[in-house]
């Protein structure tokens, strides 16, 4: 099966909104980074910014990106018909459907940033699913 062509790449974070949220979440990643369960958050920002090669690689993308906590995704995107998604996720929009671009496993099997940069380009580059 071809890939549609993708409108977005939507990155959904296993956090969620709001200021108090963001400072637990950095103190979390600071205190006790081993037990921190978005790895989707470790891969592209540190604890208190974006990282460089990520937000260089995001720049320079072509790609449309939408970026969300789990929180945000859920009121936007809930419907019956989509299925209960684990997070952190990485979801392909394109004109008719979403569907996984890099699943939770997938995610946690990351190291670094630029593992997770190859595997976007490697997904985007291979027209077969």
């Amino acid at each position: 099966m071809s890939r549609e062509s993708i409108r977005k790449l939507l990155f959904v974070y296993n956090a969620d909104s709001g200021l108090g949220n963001i400072l637990l979440d950095a103190a979390h990643k600071v205190l006790n980074p081993a037990t921190y369960n978005c790895r989707l958050c470790e891969l592209t920002y540190g604890a208190f910014r974006e990282k460089r090669s990520w937000k260089a690689f995001r720049e320079e993308s072509n790609l449309t990106m939408e970026f969300l906590h789990k929180d945000e995704f859920l009121e936007a995107y809930s419907s019956k018909f989509l299925p209960a998604y684990t997070f952190p996720i990485v979801l392909e929009v394109t004109a008719h459907d979403i569907e996984v671009f890099l699943g939770t496993g997938e995610l946690n099997g990351l190291n670094h940033t630029d593992d997770l940069i190859r595997e976007i380009r490697v997904r985007l580059s291979n027209p077969e699913k």
